[in-house]
């Protein structure tokens, strides 16, 4: 699945330009993907971020867990909705797009965690998988970086991914609840529309 770094700049600017032209009101460019990766089914999400004082904050996040569509397409559609539909924000506005820095990640599919509920924590590796959690018609997912970036554990990473879907912080040892890893190659912008680097989210 290895994205060069050819291709991590070329995904970012791809969900960069998504997001100004939504942002300012103006049709996002059509664009034909008829070469690898980005003509490839591949899942993703895109997270924006806003840059402030002291660090930055979640602005927005939205994408694909599934490989349903081509990358390329995916990324814009990811963009666009991160800005606009993630319901734990408003909008972005104008005023916002200098201080937004953009984050892909691009995902392998999501496997089933086939071991023993209780032995379900040893098997999850901090800063390298993401977790999908499903019941019935509720499901949360959780990049990879989220473990890191907020100091969780495998229990915790676990409950949490729970909790994303609505159900109970231990839901995950219930054999209803299908829990599901995955891995993410992560590219974000250093700056505002700035250098891209690849993003690695080492665990403990």
């Amino acid at each position: 699945m290895t994205l060069s770094p050819e291709e991590g700049r070329f995904a970012v600017a791809l969900a960069r330009e998504a997001l100004d032209c939504h942002v300012n009101g103006s049709r996002v460019p059509a664009r034909m993907f008829e070469t690898p990766p980005f003509s490839e089914a591949r899942g993703v999400f895109v997270t924006l971020n806003t840059l402030g004082p002291v660090g930055s904050n979640l602005r927005g996040c939205i994408g694909f867990p599934f490989p349903v569509k081509k990358l390329g397409d995916a990324l814009r559609e990811a963009a666009v909705a991160a800005a606009s539909e993630d319901p734990r924000f408003p909008p972005v506005s104008k005023g916002e797009l200098g201080s937004i820095l953009v984050e892909v990640s691009v995902l392998t599919i999501p496997k089933d965690l086939d071991v023993p509920r209780r032995e379900m924590p040893s098997h999850i590796r901090i800063g390298i998988d993401g977790l999908m959690v499903s019941r019935s018609y509720e499901s949360g997912l959780l990049l990879p970086q989220v473990a890191t970036e907020f100091g969780m554990n495998q229990v915790e990473f676990l409950s949490q991914a729970c909790m994303k879907a609505g159900l109970p912080p231990d839901a995950w040892l219930d054999p209803a609840t299908k829990v599901q890893v995955f891995q993410a190659e992560i590219f974000a912008e250093k700056a505002p529309k700035g250098d891209v680097v690849k993003v690695a989210c080492e665990g403990p």
